[in-house]
């Protein structure tokens, strides 16, 4: 049939125009995204501890988002890491993806170029995630700052791995039982040669925490035994009498016991009975000093918190750690005038892998030397919320270095899984993240600020 040219002219407008009319609905229409909602983030990160939303592929290779998912899985700690789109909705993110999760635990999120985490403060406190955060922050590719980031995470951190990230989601399979039979027909000696291994490294690790610890301690002993060099006082000088020379006599014997004491020392928690003497010694030398001024004898207090070189406290004051709670610490004479004078008291530091921290950010060796100077019970109140304080609030602590230093419980452990049973704040903070900031992922539309 032959077409006349008008209608063939007409025919061509309207194709012309239903092209342009499909580009123009092309270009305006949003392009097709990942499905990166908080429910499906959260139910990837229930099985693993890794997610990387597949429009974010080209920041984290899958071969280094499984090296850093065995890493974790290896250490047998709460981590949860998320891997997101530049334009991925950043309001309420980390409380909202918290809630969805539902385990208590350590999250971070590598949003484009951004980098940000939170924890539940019985994992990691607020301090300590800032610093580690921090820490980070000038790396630019997403593999080495998310390697860093994790490897300086699970030196500090509590807790332990949920178990549904193991392959049967903590339940037993007919797989599982049939392996496991296997396994003990088959492998016997091979699972007591693994148990061997295992205990052999906590060994390891046991005698290099002691072997860090040794230093601290040996510095304390230093320094109480210049107090005792420094002393003025004889026996037998004129107007000593018994209950002096016993004074004196209690603090050479505690001197001698802390030496005997670290020298016999194999484990952390074996600290304990030598800053225990330390404290002892120390209390025996103000009770010397009392009577030979004739003054009132000191009722028997903790050493000072901030540094128990400083001997024995003269008060309780208010102090609030970086990111904690106010709470009453024992202070000295010369902490209790600088805190009163709104100066940064005398702080006993100590090294770490990240430099010079104050002991009670340090490792979870520390904990028998805290224990030892601060007992009856008062360590948890001193220490809450802090990073040290968080460490010896998990199970496995009192496994490792020893128990009986009060009551840190409370709350959810990491890896419990709590549902929307945790502390809103946790998620918050660090410039608005959880909410403010008109609802920027940090605060005044700035990703990583407001710190």
């Amino acid at each position: 049939m032959k077409v006349a040219p008008s209608a063939r002219a007409f025919a061509g407008l309207l194709a012309a125009l239903a092209l342009a009319t499909l580009t123009l609905l092309s270009a305006g229409a949003p392009r097709a995204v990942a499905d990166s909602s908080v429910t499906t983030i959260a139910e990837a990160l229930r099985e693993s501890p890794v997610y990387v939303d597949p429009e974010a592929s080209a920041l984290l290779s899958q071969a280094d988002a499984d090296a850093l998912r065995k890493t974790i899985e290896s250490a047998d700690k709460p981590v949860f890491i998320a891997v997101l789109p530049a334009d991925q909705p950043t309001e309420n993110l980390f409380t909202d993806l918290r809630t969805a999760t539902g385990v208590t635990g350590l999250y971070a999120v590598r949003l484009g170029d951004r980098f940000e985490a939170r924890a539940d403060s019985a994992v990691l406190p607020n301090a300590a995630v800032r610093n580690l955060v921090a820490s980070v922050r000038g790396e630019s590719d997403t593999a080495t700052q998310l390697d860093a980031f994790t490897d300086r995470a699970l030196a500090n951190m509590g807790g332990s791995a949920p178990a549904s990230w193991s392959p049967d989601g903590g339940g037993i399979s007919s797989t599982a039982l049939i392996t496991t039979g296997a396994v003990l027909v088959v492998g016997g000696a091979g699972a007591y040669t693994l148990v061997r291994r295992n205990r052999r490294r906590h060994t390891e690790e046991q005698r290099a925490a002691l072997e860090r610890l040794r230093v601290v301690v040996d510095e304390d002993i230093t320094a109480f035994g210049e107090e005792l060099d420094r002393l003025d006082f004889h026996p037998a000088e004129p107007g000593a009498d018994d209950a002096m020379r016993t004074d004196y006599e209690h603090a050479l014997d505690a001197y001698d016991r802390a030496k005997s004491s670290m020298a016999a020392a194999t484990r952390p928690e074996d600290v304990r009975a030598v800053t225990q003497a330390l404290d002892d010694g120390r209390f025996s030398l103000v009770r010397l000093a009392a009577r030979r001024t004739g003054g009132e004898l000191p009722e028997r207090r903790p050493p000072c918190f901030f540094d128990p070189r400083h001997g024995p406290s003269v008060a309780d004051a208010t102090w609030t750690p970086a990111g904690g709670a106010p709470r009453e610490v024992p202070v000295c004479a010369a902490d209790r005038t600088r805190l009163a004078d709104g100066l940064d008291p005398a702080v006993r530091e100590v090294d770490t892998d990240y430099g010079r921290r104050p002991y009670w950010e340090a490792g979870p060796a520390y904990g028998p030397w805290a224990g030892g100077y601060f007992g009856g019970g008062i360590l948890p109140g001193l220490l809450v919320g802090t990073l040290l304080g968080s460490m010896m609030a998990t199970p496995s602590y009192a496994a490792d270095y020893g128990g009986g230093y009060g009551d840190f419980g409370g709350g959810y452990d990491g890896g419990d899984v709590s549902g929307a049973d945790f502390d809103t704040g946790d998620f918050g903070g660090f410039g608005g993240f959880g909410g403010g900031g008109g609802g920027d992922f940090g605060g005044g539309g700035d990703f990583g600020g407001g710190f």
